[in-house]
Order: structure tokens, then sequence, then C-alpha cells
């Protein structure tokens, strides 16, 4: 599978899923970097099949209205310590990997991977 990490979450996370044998990348490694416009994020995903991995709600809300982008890994574990947000990410990223291959969009909290939208 093939993943972006968006802006607002750390480029550690790309180590995460690249040790899992994925191929993923953050905003910082775009032509534009972090300041990749949302729009381009969605066109990016839906063409390369990207599956984006965010704490936007803009893109919460435009996987709902659109389906757009390709997939969505959505991010509401609030405010942790960078090293916790990894851990958290590498001590559930077999249960992210199995629900975002069955699903379009997935929501990570604090208490774990949830479905939002098959």
């Amino acid at each position: 599978m093939n993943f972006l990490v968006d802006a607002q979450l750390p480029k550690s996370l790309v180590e995460c899923f690249s040790k899992a044998g994925h191929t993923c990348k953050h905003t910082l490694q775009l032509p534009s970097g972090n300041l990749t416009s949302d729009t381009e994020i969605r066109r990016l995903s839906i063409q390369d099949k990207l599956i984006l991995i965010t704490k936007d709600t803009d893109f919460f809300h435009s996987y709902l209205l659109k389906r757009e982008p390709h997939k969505l890994i959505f991010v509401t574990v609030g405010n942790l310590k960078l090293t916790e947000l990894v851990k958290h990410f590498e001590f559930h990223l077999p249960q992210i990997l199995e629900a975002i291959k069955a699903n379009g969009m997935i929501e990570l909290s604090r208490q774990g991977v949830k479905v939002i939208s098959n």
C-alpha cells in the first residue's frame, strides 16, 4: 500500500509504514512541501492511489461528501508527544493496515482503530 502523511503529522511516521514494507512519504517531500494545497493532495491521492494520513477535518468531510481522497486514516488522538504518537501507530499498525485494506476511511483514536466508512 502507498501512504501520504499530511503536514500536521510528523515525518517520523513515514519510517513506521516504510519499515512494514509500504511506500510512504510526507507532504514535506512534495514539490510544494507542507504548502501543498488540500485540492492538490486530494488529486495526488486519487491519481496515485495514496492513503492519506491526517488530522485535518477538511479531509474527513471531503471523504464523506465526495469520497476524496482515495482512502483516509483520520487521526484523532489529540495532543501526544512525538514518541508517544509514533508508538501508538506502531502498536496499532496491524489493525490499521487490515482495516484500511478493506475500507475507505478509518479513525485512529487513543482507544484504537475504528472503521468510519467502507
